[in-house]
């Protein structure tokens, strides 16, 4: 059986991206492959180091923009980095259509999970990261991350984002989302998302996809505790 190569939309892909050269390709297919796939080399051990490099670059970037106190600063860091902000990038760079799943992952929707998007998000930072250096990712990092640092002008916050920086600022934990339903068939599916902030309250929404349904619940929770 030959070995597992990355297809040319990938490579492609990963070149845009990255803008250098991509170097040893069964790293950056490490990083695109979920542990459903059942191959030894997943993306789990890249997320882990791209998860801090991430981290370094963001808290570096929001010193350098020299606002806000210690503990205002933890904040914004928290919000950035997380689950959510990750996947809202990875998203936006249409990375769902280049990860590797297993039938299992894929037919559940692992395309628009925000645990797998966001980290996989991480996997290609820690990539980047052996084979470019930090310098790159952190100019990386600055170049997908920068309108929700910066904001963009005209642009409304997308409600998950949001309801975490709400979260943060409120110095609550992250809110949490849970499916309760996945109803009908799946040509006409529908998902109903609960959305809870620990001691604070929760909010449910149902849509035709998981992603627009959490986006909807986060909406209903800033409409009724925010």
């Amino acid at each position: 059986m030959s070995e597992p190569r990355l297809s040319a939309e990938t490579k492609a892909f990963l070149d845009d991206l990255i803008g250098a050269p991509l170097g040893d390709e069964a790293l950056w297919l490490e990083a695109l492959t979920h542990g459903s796939t059942g191959e030894s080399r997943h993306y789990q051990r890249l997320e882990f180091l791209g998860d801090r490099v991430l981290g370094l670059s963001m808290a570096q970037w929001l010193f350098e923009l020299g606002t806000g106190d210690e503990g205002r600063l933890s904040q914004r860091l928290n919000a950035l980095v997380s689950r959510d902000a990750n996947a809202q990038v990875a998203r936006e760079i249409g990375l769902g259509d280049h990860i590797r799943l297993g039938k299992q992952a894929h037919d559940d929707g692992g395309r628009e999970s925000d645990n797998i998007l966001g980290d996989v998000m991480e996997a290609l930072l820690g990539a980047g990261f052996v084979t470019h250096g930090f310098p790159a990712m952190s100019a990386l990092v600055r170049r997908l991350w920068s309108d929700q640092v910066l904001g963009k002008v005209g642009q409304s916050k997308h409600p998950k984002s949001a309801l975490q920086e709400w979260a943060a600022g409120n110095r609550r934990k992250m809110p949490e989302y849970q499916l309760l339903e996945r109803a009908g068939p799946d040509h006409a599916a529908r998902f109903t998302v609960e959305v809870r902030v620990h001691n604070v309250g929760s909010a449910q929404a149902t849509s035709n996809s998981k992603q627009a349904a959490e986006k909807l619940a986060a909406a209903e929770f800033l409409r009724k505790f925010g």
